[in-house]
């Protein structure tokens, strides 16, 4: 067992402090946006299909610059380029704080402003993942890795239920708080100091862009635990009905849909202090399958609930598979990436966390749009599980991997 004695000597590390400040403070802020953003979409439109435009608006820059954003992460200082990121999101989330004081707002000119700041959050995400293995060792990363999961779903907690109390006094000020949030990230993220130098030498080509790519083809293990997450959670995105659920199915208002949005993080967070303290050892593939499992099989719970406590109950559970494969999956991926690749290789992995995600969101958008809300999320998770059932045949090899330090290939 690691005692909180460890985890206390790991936070003697400065810029380890930083960078999980800087990481409560963006996941405070992308936490209350979100909930702004469902509920004041949903608000103007009353449409499940417009909900699922937020989440493709967001997914589509993702896509297309990833790749070039892990490529300038491992030619550039990855914390400007994060810093740079986090302030243009704020300039332009101030803007939509702007437009919603002065009542300028149609789902048109937001869905463009939620288009701009997926642009500029783009950026953020292949720099910031790859900023933990330069602080540091690769010896202790599993367990830093689930401290900064354990700090970070803090404040994914807090975040949604503050934005939903915000919400009653106005979109305006929880955009506001959010702007400036992002804006204390920036500077932290730019005052941390790495033990590494990024890699220079390598000339720009095709062949680098795509790098990142051919690295993972050639390591079936990491390639079918993302893409496992990828077509797991893209079946499985029942959070982005929420706002529906807590309007028209639970009856529980914006502060209702704050809670909701909080149930997640509230188990991942009970269930990364506990990997903090004692990491996974052994059978992390069975681990990562079975934990995916539990995440199937809570949508679905959380499909056919009535009750705001089962439903909550089914979103803790949620949240508590969720981390555990978030952990394996980003463990396995950084310890097994050389540094000078960990910029596109994490942005190939940001492309298929977005396209779980955001997209996740669209499909649901469109399922539920089509056959209805309940039925949209049962499909979900029924989806979740045959993925996962399916993978263990495409990726047996995984279902063998008994520690981190096996995956070899």
């Amino acid at each position: 067992m690691i005692s909180t004695k460890d985890n206390s000597s790991l936070l003697k590390n400065k810029s380890l402090r930083l960078l999980m400040t800087a990481r409560v403070s963006t996941n405070f802020a992308y936490q209350m946006i979100t909930v702004a953003i469902g509920w004041q979409m949903y608000s103007l439109t009353h449409s499940a299909f417009y909900l699922g435009l937020v989440g493709l608006v967001q997914f589509l820059p993702m896509l297309f610059l990833s790749l070039f954003v892990g490529h300038i992460s491992d030619r550039y200082d990855r914390r400007k380029i994060v810093t740079l990121s986090q302030v243009t999101q704020s300039v332009f989330i101030f803007i939509m704080a702007f437009g919603n004081y002065n009542e300028l707002i149609t789902k048109e000119r937001f869905l463009i402003l939620i288009f701009f700041i997926a642009v500029a959050h783009s950026f953020e995400g292949p720099p910031m993942q790859a900023l933990l293995p330069n602080i540091v060792s690769k010896e202790i990363f599993p367990r830093a890795s689930a401290l900064m999961s354990s700090v970070s779903e803090f404040a994914v907690i807090i975040g949604p239920a503050v934005g939903g109390i915000l919400y009653t006094f106005g979109t305006t000020l929880v955009f506001l708080l959010t702007g400036i949030l992002y804006l204390i990230s920036g500077i932290l993220i730019y005052h941390i100091s790495i033990e590494k130098e990024i890699f220079k030498s390598e000339p720009t080509s095709i062949k680098s862009l795509f790098a990142g790519i051919s690295f993972i083809k050639s390591r079936p293990i990491i390639l079918g635990a993302i893409s496992l997450d990828l077509f797991a959670v893209l079946f499985g995105g029942a959070t982005a009905l929420l706002p529906i659920y807590a309007s028209s199915i639970l009856m529980i208002g914006s502060f209702g849909l704050g809670i909701l949005r909080s149930a997640p993080a509230v188990g991942a967070l009970l269930m990364s202090a506990y990997l903090a303290r004692k990491p996974l050892k052994h059978n992390v593939g069975k681990t990562m399958f079975i934990a995916v499992i539990f995440f199937g099989l809570s949508t679905i719970a959380f499909a056919i609930s009535r009750s705001v406590i089962i439903s909550f109950i089914a979103l803790l559970i949620l949240g508590a598979s969720d981390v555990i494969s978030v952990v394996i999956r980003s463990t396995l991926v950084q310890l097994n990436t050389p540094d000078y690749m960990r910029g596109r290789v994490s942005s190939v992995n940001m492309i298929f966390i977005g396209t779980s995600n955001q997209l996740g969101e669209f499909e649901s958008g469109i399922t539920a749009s089509l056959f209805g809300t309940v039925p949209a999320a049962l499909i979900g998770g029924i989806g979740t599980i045959a993925v996962v059932m399916l993978w263990m045949k495409l990726f047996s090899s995984i279902l063998h991997v008994d520690r981190f330090e096996a995956s070899k290939n």
